[in-house]
């Protein structure tokens, strides 16, 4: 068989995102007081969530559940044709079960159905057959239907997964809320990786503070503005760290607020303007509205703002006077990217 024209092939992947984006958005308008519901049962748990579901439906399942332990939702997959056969003992009566189940009569879970009544568990069933079997007997249904599947024959499961999965994400995201979860929260439940330390740095952690930051008054001359820019600073030579100059300064008002910061490229910029630099004070030069963050706000948030041409922060209280300095270089050094 030949392969199709690259152009086809083109075409068919925009058809395929398209009807998968569509279905995902049809669900907007379905989140109704079953979906209220849905959140309410999940949050009153007083045990643990378990999802189920078979062939495709179940590797979503498994991935829900994944997603719901990693945001403070205890939660674990179990396969239906493994409970029919001695897994159902895995499940408590202060449980709730979250079934998927496109058709809503998938022969598996029609089986353990009897189990799972006589137990006494509450169960949210996401269906693309709100009519189904399945659907009669649970106490919370969400409609996950879907118009067509993405898959030119119309039959491999697509569309309808990825509708079931957002729906998926979009309890989880609820129960979270819910819950308050913090990132540091967050943080404790994913201790390795780049995920846990993006969510456990926070800016006070990393920031250059106290005689360490750099500052001139606003009437401050050329030369005491590049002194203080090209002055060696940092947190702590005792811990190993390397000393290195900013290559910034704030500027500050009389009262020690913030009104505006120099870099480097704001005194080439001069330079290349011509004139006298003698008559030159540092509020002609400053920057008037700096990019500023909070020492509790997140080092990955400082990273974000970052984002372009940017290299450092001015942290701030309440009051806008400067508390620290936070360089891309300390977020590298904490692998926060």
């Amino acid at each position: 068989m030949s392969a199709a024209p690259r152009g086809d092939a083109r075409r068919l992947a925009e058809r395929v995102l398209r009807i998968e984006a569509e279905a995902v958005l049809a669900l907007v308008a379905r989140l109704d007081e079953r979906f209220e519901r849905a959140v309410e049962v999940l949050h009153h748990c007083a045990g643990r969530v378990i999802v189920t579901g078979m062939g495709k439906s179940g590797h979503v399942g498994a991935k829900i559940a994944a997603t719901l332990a990693s945001t403070g939702t205890p939660a674990y997959f179990l396969h239906p044709a493994e409970g029919a056969h001695g897994d159902l003992g895995m499940v408590a009566r202060n449980d709730v079960v979250v079934a998927l189940s496109n058709s809503g009569e998938t022969d598996e879970m029609l089986t353990i159905l009897p189990a799972l009544k006589r137990l006494g568990v509450r169960i949210v069933l996401l269906t693309g057959n709100p009519k189904s079997t399945l659907a009669s007997q649970c106490e919370v249904v969400l409609d996950v239907s879907v118009a067509e599947e993405a898959c030119p024959m119309n039959l491999a499961p697509t569309a309808s997964t990825t509708a079931a999965l957002a729906m998926g994400d979009a309890l989880a995201m609820a129960l979270l809320d819910r819950r308050g979860l913090r990132p540091e929260d967050y943080a404790a439940l994913h201790p390795g990786g780049t995920l846990g330390w993006r969510a456990l740095f926070r800016v006070a952690d990393l920031m250059h503070g106290g005689d360490t930051i750099p500052m001139v008054t606003e009437d401050a001359d050329l030369r005491r503005v590049v002194e203080e820019m090209t002055r060696e600073r940092s947190r702590s030579v005792a811990a190993g760290e390397t000393p290195h100059a900013c290559g910034m300064t704030t500027v500050v008002d009389p009262a020690g607020r913030l009104v505006g910061i120099i870099t480097d490229g704001d005194l080439r910029r001069l330079h290349l303007r011509g004139g006298s630099f003698d008559a030159v004070r540092a509020r002609d030069v400053a920057t008037r509205t700096p990019r500023t963050i909070g020492a509790d706000d997140l080092a990955a948030k400082a990273l974000e703002m970052m984002e372009g041409t940017i290299t450092s922060l001015v942290v701030v209280d309440e009051t806008r006077r400067p508390r620290g300095v936070i360089h891309m270089h300390d977020i590298l050094r904490a692998k926060i990217v």
